[in-house]
């Protein structure tokens, strides 16, 4: 007999993922927010680590509208991208290029969550989850938002102060 397996199914898991990786990221904001430099770069953290604690609850809210248990599934990509988050902060300390690096780093990290949440919006929709549909979009422009954000701060302010020292 095969393991028959749904796409609801598929939804459920990767919800999962999503779950801890978010539970996951919102420490290491606080690490990131402690290691910028530029002000801009630890508002922008800041902010986010506020998103990041609401994008937890929308989750909560998510399970709860499709009837199951809030539960996080260990995240191997997530746990991977946020170790080498904090290998580059300690290898590029407080030197002219850390927040360029803390800023590539981070937009890995809203990249990841980007497609998380595009799919996971795509599912809902198609298994005609309107309320969850919502307030994943909801969270998925927030991530969109993030990244532009950190994008903007990098061209105008970390990565021309990382060339200085080239």
């Amino acid at each position: 007999m095969t393991n028959r397996k749904s796409l609801s199914d598929a939804f459920y898991e990767t919800l999962k993922d999503i779950y801890f990786a978010e539970k996951q990221i919102l420490k290491s904001l606080r690490k990131a927010m402690a290691a910028a430099q530029a002000p801009d770069l630890k508002q922008a953290f800041e902010t986010h680590a506020n998103e990041t604690a609401t994008h937890v609850e929308r989750l909560n809210k998510v399970f709860g509208l499709i009837g199951k248990t809030a539960r996080a599934k260990t995240c191997d990509a997530m746990q991977g991208i946020l170790a080498e988050m904090e290998e580059n902060a300690e290898a590029f300390g407080k030197t002219e290029a850390s927040d360029a690096v803390l800023i590539s780093s981070a937009q890995t990290i809203e990249h990841y969550e980007i497609a998380r949440y595009g799919t996971l919006r795509t599912w809902a929709a198609e298994l005609g989850l309107d309320d969850v549909e919502k307030l994943l979009a909801e969270t998925l422009e927030e991530e969109k938002r993030t990244d532009a954000l950190l994008s903007a701060i990098a061209e105008r302010e970390s990565n021309p102060r990382a060339l200085q020292m080239a």
